[in-house]
């Protein structure tokens, strides 16, 4: 099944849609980490242009840049979650799982990580374990319009 995909990524935003189901946004807007000089300025500024990258479809350099900022903030949740849609993108599900395992431990059972993470099953036609994930994210956010959208996509497969 093909699915038009459109990717919109935003500074301080992180957010990948598909056929107009749109994955998580985590805000980093209150994040110290995303702020400053240092390794939290580095890891702002990898963030900023992985994001330029992801939304042109340049997933290599997009994995590169959040690897990057991971590595120097290894607490900061959207570096994590850009990696991990970017390794999905990559079709490297082993290391996005790996990604949102990580994620996960600091951000906990989010509905907004849950359905990243259900979209990442749909990318390999694993509808069960989407759904199952899905499930989950949307008992945590009942009628989420982006959730639901997901689901349908999930169900149909």
């Amino acid at each position: 099944m093909k699915h038009r995909i459109l990717r919109v990524l935003a500074v301080g935003l992180v957010a990948v849609a598909l056929a107009g189901c749109q994955t998580s946004v985590l805000d980093t807007s209150s994040d110290p980490a995303f702020h400053g000089s240092g390794q939290g300025g580095l890891a702002a500024r990898k963030i900023a242009f992985a994001q330029k990258q992801f939304a042109a479809g340049n997933y290599g350099l997009a994995e590169e840049n959040f690897r990057l900022a991971v590595e120097a903030t290894p607490d900061n949740g959207t570096a994590w979650l850009g990696l991990a849609a970017a390794y999905d993108q990559l079709g490297r599900f082993d290391l996005a799982d790996r990604a949102y395992a990580q994620l996960l431990k600091l951000e906990g059972r989010k509905a907004s990580i849950l359905n990243n993470q259900g979209y990442s099953f749909i990318l390999r036609g694993d509808m069960k374990n989407a759904r199952k994930v899905l499930a989950d994210a949307r008992a945590l956010a009942p009628g989420n319009t982006i959730i639901e959208g997901n689901w349908k996509l999930a169900s149909a497969g």
